[in-house]
């Protein structure tokens, strides 16, 4: 195909005897509704013998954006993959496996998420098919725009992705020659550099197959022979872009958990005697000791803090009796101390083995299985009535000293912690009749906002809710979360998603919202409440009937119309001078509705400032209780005769720059010699 401009998408497809896969893989990509003018495919056959050449140079024929490459086998699929590299010419790149396929939309939302939020690398939804594990949690919800220290997007390091071209060969990634781990490494260093990355999880991208026929590379290299250089890059990798300190522990904790006491674990234990002693444990070891700080060892499991311990500590015949051991010592119980629960490993408190009680301590670790039930106001506005249930698991139950917690959101103010009432509501409505498995953790709570900080008021802002849960003497913090249905839909209608926001009174009024965030946690938002003006002015104009009269007419609140007796339409001026004229109120259409007479006529010479007083004020005098009459740009001048000062005539005029808001009239005599001059001029123009 010849093109006039660069394609978007170059997808790299390394194929090594991939049938009969290879077609569905290919033709995916042939079929994007990107289209094939912004589409290139480079297949590269890596010396297959069982009919993948044939296949490609048969779909080649077909479609004219498909470029075939053949080349000797290299046992792995980084160097394919670099073949590809050296060839693309897209704006992007991304990597499909032979045994995989597309969703057939899945590059035009890819291109269009980077397009939308400048970012470097996409991940699109993947999907599990024959039951491939595939990562789940990084595609919860879509992610304009983020990073892998704020997401989950590191816990994927799959090649599988889009990658800005212009991104890859700046940094010069390619990927190692390895047969297992080859394309850790290069995701990690694309991650690391990126200027942001997305998540499209609304469409399924990318389909994970499971080959039936064993030609799986990761399963045919799974021995730790093929690891090894690839955990070393990975390591290596992080150090390099990644200053030390807290966030390179965020990152680095992956890499430990994944690369190295995982496949110690699992791995090790198989391999000869003599290579797991003098050629695999060295190197574990070397990497505990150098890139497992202390930030790292806290984040880690107690399983896997067993491991660096003796891997620091050289203890090599006990780090393969753990290894060994693994699986069965998973299901040991735990034991309750000082407020503190552990594993019960064989080496907890052996004086043989002096292995530190960080290395079996599980408190943080225990799941909190909690649930809020009901959210409601209850009596009075302002009392919010929380109920749930909440327990540790492994625990006993939940105890009276269970504290509901409000913590700002982002402000200075300490926490507020408040007591619950333990089993005030039916223990577990989703248990089954006889069903005790469980220990009673039912809670409720009833929190009166006006008094909740020690008498005072919630102040303004957003707290968030949390409930420190303890049995047993352990205490585990967690955010309140919204009841979560099963398919059965045996638990409790979850509350809503909005709560009616609850209103409190007096010389400040506040407005409460509870509301559930979009992951499910309740939150509280207080904020002033809008105040509504006693009156709203909809009329400003001159009594055509009465020369120099001036009509206010608008609509009174119901509080306000039940005060009537003080409110007054008030003229003052720069001088003290106060001219008020009282409001005659009638009802209209369900409301009161008032209208003000004002005879500026008989206005002394001045600038006249008009203002509505309103019978909520604290008096007639007090600025706060006077609303601005607006300014109106209907309202023109006018003019009339004053009998008493001989017929001379006066005039009255709104001026441009209104007081405060409020209009400002301009009463003056009307200056013949100068009115007569301003004619002659307009005459002349």
């Amino acid at each position: 195909m010849s093109r006039t401009t660069p394609p978007r998408v170059s997808v790299i497809i390394p194929a090594y005897n991939s049938m009969p896969e290879l077609t569905t893989c290919v033709t995916s990509a042939m079929e994007q509704t990107l289209g094939p003018d912004r589409t290139e495919i480079i297949a590269i056959d890596d010396g297959s013998t069982d009919g993948t050449a044939d296949e490609l140079d048969r779909l080649a024929r077909t479609c004219s954006n498909l470029r075939v490459v053949h080349q000797a086998n290299s046992k792995g699929a980084g160097a394919p993959r670099n073949t590809g590299l050296d060839l693309a010419t897209g704006d992007f790149v991304f990597f499909l496996d032979s045994d995989d396929y597309l969703g057939p939309d899945a590059l035009r939302r890819m291109v269009a998420m980077a397009d939308e939020n400048r970012t470097d690398v996409v991940l699109g939804k993947m999907v599990s098919v024959g039951g491939r594990a595939v990562p789940t949690a990084v595609f919860s919800h879509n992610q304009p725009r983020t990073d892998v220290f704020s997401s989950l997007a590191y816990r994927t390091l799959g090649c599988w992705k889009l990658f800005r071209r212009s991104l890859i060969e700046r940094l010069g990634l390619r990927f190692p020659p390895y047969r297992n781990c080859e394309d850790k490494p290069f995701t990690a260093a694309a991650y690391l550099n990126a200027d942001g990355i997305s998540v499209v999880a609304d469409y399924d991208c990318y389909y994970s197959r499971d080959r039936g026929n064993g030609n799986n590379l990761t399963r045919t290299a799974a021995g730790l022979v093929h690891r090894m250089d690839g955990t070393r890059l990975c390591f290596e990798t992080v150090a390099r872009y990644v200053e030390p300190g807290p966030r390179r522990d965020q990152i680095m904790r992956r890499h430990v958990e994944w690369e190295l006491c995982g496949p110690l674990r699992a791995l090790l234990p198989r391999e000869d005697e003599r290579e797991a002693r003098e050629r695999f444990y060295p190197q574990f070891r070397e990497w505990a000791v150098r890139y497992v700080t202390d930030g790292v060892f806290q984040r880690i499991a107690p399983p896997d803090r067993l491991i660096v311990h003796l891997l620091r500590a050289d203890r090599y015949e006990d780090l393969m009796t753990v290894a060994r051991h693994a699986e069965e010592d998973e299901t040991r119980g735990h034991v309750v101390d000082k407020g503190r629960v552990y594993w019960l490993h064989p080496f907890f408190r052996d004086p043989a083995k002096a292995v530190p009680d960080a290395c079996f301590d599980v408190t943080d670790r225990l799941p909190v299985h909690h649930e809020l039930t009901e959210a409601a106001w209850t009596g009075a506005g302002g009392r919010l009535r929380l109920s749930g249930h909440a327990r540790i698991e492994s625990l006993g139950p939940l105890e009276p000293t269970t504290r509901l917690i409000l913590r700002p959101r982002g402000g200075p103010h300490p926490d507020l912690r408040l007591p619950v009432i333990v089993g005030a509501v039916p223990h577990r409505l989703d248990a089954r009749p006889g069903e005790n498995a469980e220990p009673p953790g039912d809670f409720t709570a009833v929190l009166d906002l006006g008094t909740v900080d020690a008498g005072a008021p919630l102040g303004e802002g957003v707290w968030d809710l949390h409930l420190e849960v303890r049995a047993d003497g352990v205490a585990r913090t967690v955010r309140l979360r919204q009841a979560r249905t099963d398919g059965d839909g045996r638990r409790a209608e979850p509350p809503p998603r909005e709560l009616p926001a609850a209103s409190r009174h007096g010389r400040d009024p506040v407005t409460a919202r509870p509301f559930f965030t979009p992951h499910g946690n309740l939150s509280v938002e207080i904020r002033p409440t809008p105040v509504e003006p006693p009156c709203r002015v909809t009329q400003v104009a001159w009594d055509p009937t009465a020369p120099g009269t001036l009509v206010v007419g608008g609509r009174l609140t119901a509080e306000a119309a039940r005060n009537p007796e003080a409110m007054t339409l008030r003229a003052e001026d720069g001088t003290g001078r106060v001219r008020e004229t009282p409001l005659r109120l009638a009802p209209a259409d369900g409301h009161t509705v008032f209208t003000a007479r004002l005879p500026v006529r008989e206005l002394p010479p001045g600038r006249w400032t008009l203002t509505l007083t309103t019978g909520t004020a604290h008096g007639a005098d007090d600025p706060s209780g006077r609303i601005p009459v607006p300014p109106t740009p209907t309202l023109t001048g006018t003019h009339w005769f004053r009998a008493s000062r001989l017929g001379r005539p006066y005039y009255a005029k709104p001026l441009p720059h209104a007081a405060q808001g409020a209009l400002v009239l301009r009463v003056a005599p009307v200056r013949p010699a100068a009115a007569l001059r301003r004619r002659v001029r307009g005459l002349l123009n």
